[in-house]
């Protein structure tokens, strides 16, 4: 005889059940996570950035950025009308970092994302498929990894043409094969474990093993790797605007720094002119660092990374 279950958690289906894993682990993950105090640092750091960010068009406007309706003197030094002074000409420089921060962590964020997308699936790929595909990709990696990764990056913002799409291809293209060797190495570990066999015994084939058995296991160190990628694409972005390879018709931290070299800023001792952006990029590394590095200690706790 048999009788219907009354127990909740039996009447669900998969998709609820796995939902309900996935809310257990984020509740895990972020009571771990707030055990660290530099983590949780960096992200008040990282949310009040987003806020400024965010909440510039309501703060400061983008008239800021005009030229023609700036409303100081060229090179002001910090006053009470202007609390970081003016560029070269004549804008308010605390409006023009605000404005900035748009810039520069949107193109962070995106070439991050671009960079460890193309790295994961490098790395998932030459992981699953030994042989010639795996030796292929692995020589193709350990050439981007031996090149200069800032001489790449300038050869493309040179050759496409100056956007901040042209940006964030150039940093995304150039910095994934850490993220490819990383991931490899994972896959290699999952593949290797007695559920993988079971699957490819009951008929799954590369797809399925990719997607559903190894993707989910090797997206913590994703997850990890983007936190970390972040930081080295915005200071990547700066190094670009700096050089004057990026897009001149918008406003970054690494383009504020440009306009102060051309303005002799550093000759003439206006600090007022460098000290801000610079500042700020630093900022922004440091958080996303702090972050990525938390992170890696609460999902791989054998790190020992301290709180």
């Amino acid at each position: 005889m048999t009788t219907e279950a009354t127990d909740p958690v039996s009447r669900a289906g998969p998709r609820t059940l796995a939902w309900q894993r996935r809310r257990r682990s984020a509740a895990r993950f972020w009571a771990l996570y707030r055990t660290h105090r530099a983590g949780l640092l960096g992200l008040a750091a990282l949310a009040l950035f987003a806020l400024v960010a965010l909440t510039a068009p309501l703060t400061v406007g983008s008239d800021v950025t005009s030229v023609t309706g700036a409303p100081g003197r060229p090179m002001e030094s910090p006053s009470g009308e202007f609390p970081l002074g003016t560029d070269r000409f004549g804008r308010n420089l605390l409006g023009l970092v605000v404005w900035g921060s748009r810039v520069s962590l949107l193109v962070g964020l995106l070439a991050a994302v671009l960079s460890v997308a193309i790295g994961a699936v490098v790395g998932i790929t030459a992981g699953h498929f030994r042989g010639a595909c795996s030796t292929v990709l692995m020589r193709i990696t350990d050439w981007f990894l031996v090149m200069p990764t800032l001489v790449l990056a300038i050869a493309l913002a040179t050759v496409l043409s100056r956007s901040l799409g042209t940006v964030v291809l150039a940093i995304g293209v150039t910095t994934w094969p850490t993220t490819a060797r990383l991931v490899r190495a994972q896959t290699l570990a999952v593949e290797s474990r007695p559920y993988i066999e079971r699957a490819h015994a009951l008929g799954g084939g590369h797809w399925h093993v990719m997607s559903r058995h190894v993707l989910p296991n090797v997206m913590p160190l994703v997850l990890a790797q983007t936190t970390l990628m972040v930081s080295s694409s915005v200071l990547a972005e700066a190094t670009l605007a700096f050089l004057g390879l990026g897009d001149p018709s918008v406003v970054s931290w690494g383009g504020l720094l440009q306009d102060a070299r051309e303005a002799g800023a550093v000759s003439s001792g206006d600090w007022w002119y460098l000290v801000p952006p610079g500042i700020a990029i630093a900022c922004v590394a440091l958080a996303f660092t702090l972050c990525g590095r938390t992170v890696e200690a609460v999902l791989n706790p054998r790190l020992g990374l301290a709180r």
